[in-house]
């Protein structure tokens, strides 16, 4: 998934990155980052435009984003299915709405902090890491927090960070087939709670995933060969609103199937049990299920700040 958005993106982030080139770093052991370090931020509106196409895009897949350093640096990274994928390995229950907002909330946030500090990406959900808690089967809240402390220092002390940095390209390439194919298998395990013998789930399950590589392999395609992607206007805002989507396998295929999924199917006990809706019914609520206090409740005893639904 990470290929569709490359033909996209790339150029505006080398474009970004030898901007950023024209300030000199000071070869020091430590370095603090400040606020608005690498200037005055700027806002553009066409770019806002083209932002929000790919956050709307992010919302859908489990992947990292790389966005222009326009708009304060900010990152489009809310990967729901990360969550969603952490949430299922770890054991917990399945995750309340408000869970979920609470989580792209908090990582917002970050983001902006991200931009604030002039970062070159901003807060991100790890797909890897949703990965290594598979694999691993280390769940503690406690690991997290260990792992940003030591992120903080390295940071910090680039000397020490860029010995990671150097870790070779094909040790990382191998990492992330293990990685991202327990956090893919881990959105395949829930058709399970479907009935795969209604072949009107057959349908859209087919269907959607087939259309899920076409189209995105169209507009890819046709980005490479001509330099633009098939919507090709003066407003290069508007054009990323369009080719950014649809050169996404991911959003193409989740989106027609829960299109197709809610007008195909009708609104019967029936039916929604051959969807496996009825499963999902008592963790719409954080209230709902007692165990919801020992996943997803806050450290701290935050919940009293930011109450969960």
């Amino acid at each position: 998934m990470m290929a569709a958005q490359e033909s996209t993106w790339l150029l505006l982030l080398f474009e970004d990155l030898l901007q950023l080139a024209e300030f000199p770093i000071p070869d020091i052991l430590i370095r603090v980052p400040y606020p608005f370090q690498w200037g005055a931020p700027t806002f553009d509106a066409g770019e806002a435009f083209a932002m929000m196409a790919a956050s709307f895009v992010a919302l859908v897949e489990a992947e990292i984003w790389i966005a222009p350093a326009t708009l304060l640096n900010l990152n489009a990274i809310w990967s729901t299915g990360t969550f969603l994928a952490v949430a299922r390995y770890a054991s917990a229950t399945p995750m309340p709405p408000s869970i979920l907002s609470r989580g792209i909330g908090w990582q917002g946030i970050g983001i902006l902090f991200s931009g604030i500090f002039g970062t070159g990406n901003g807060s991100s959900v790890s797909v890897e890491n949703g990965g290594l808690l598979a694999m691993t089967r280390v769940g503690s809240r406690r690991v997290v927090q260990i792992s940003a402390g030591f992120m903080i220092f390295f940071s910090i002390l680039g000397k020490f960070g860029a010995v990671f940095a150097s870790i070779p390209a094909p040790i990382i390439a191998a990492l992330y087939c293990l990685f991202f194919g327990y956090v893919g298998s881990g959105g395949l395990s829930l058709l399970q709670f479907c009935n795969l013998n209604n072949f009107k789930i057959k349908f859209i399950l087919g269907f959607s995933v087939f259309m899920g590589l076409s189209i995105p392999q169209y507009f890819n395609e046709y980005t490479a060969i001509n330099g633009f992607g098939p919507v090709h206007t003066g407003a290069r805002w508007f054009n990323d609103m369009i080719n950014v989507p649809f050169s996404s396998e991911a959003f193409v295929a989740g989106s027609l199937a829960m299109f197709l999924d809610v007008t195909l199917h009708g609104k019967d006990n029936a039916t929604k049990r051959e969807r496996g809706m009825h499963l999902w019914e008592k963790f719409k609520s954080f209230k709902k299920d007692a165990r919801s206090e020992e996943f997803y409740a806050l450290p701290f005893n935050l919940n009293k700040f930011f109450p969960s639904v």
